[in-house]
């Protein structure tokens, strides 16, 4: 497994299979799910595209004008689009904007490349149940299941 975080250049690895870790960030606030599931995956040959940088400034303006926020918003937008399948968690303690955001993108244009965590306890979790069954959204229980998504179609 070969993991990259934001905003590393990936380009050098269009061979391999790529997966995004989209969810809960929520500026720093949210655990860190995505190392837990880089090191489960870690005997895979994938690579890993994730956004949650190692140090972040959560007061950073958030602007188009912004150079370093643009970046970070470009860089996801791009990773999303290289991934053969998006893993998405949604952390029932946050919030998630963004990701919300990203499910809509992809629920309805691209079902088959989500497979989804949305524990009970996430404060939209009804709006999640709904979208991804009317798009046909492979949708799991648990961080473990999430994984278990992921390697069953690798």
């Amino acid at each position: 497994m070969i993991e990259i975080k934001a905003p590393g250049d990936y380009s050098a690895y269009s061979d391999k299979k790529a997966v995004f870790l989209a969810g809960s960030i929520e500026m720093g606030k949210a655990e860190r799910w995505q190392d837990d599931v880089a090191e489960k995956l870690k005997d895979e040959d994938i690579l890993i595209l994730n956004p949650r940088r190692s140090h972040w400034n959560a007061k950073l303006e958030q602007s188009i004008d912004n150079a370093e926020f643009r970046e970070q918003v470009e860089w996801e937008l791009k990773a999303l689009e290289r991934a053969d399948q998006v893993l998405m968690y949604f952390a029932p303690d946050t919030m998630a904007p963004i990701t919300l955001l990203e499910f809509g993108l992809w629920a309805k244009s691209a079902p088959e490349k989500l497979v989804v965590c949305c524990p009970d306890g996430y404060w939209r979790k009804g709006n999640i149940d709904v979208t991804s069954k009317m798009y046909g959204v492979c949708q799991v229980g648990s961080l473990d299941e999430l994984v278990k998504g992921l390697t069953v179609n690798l």
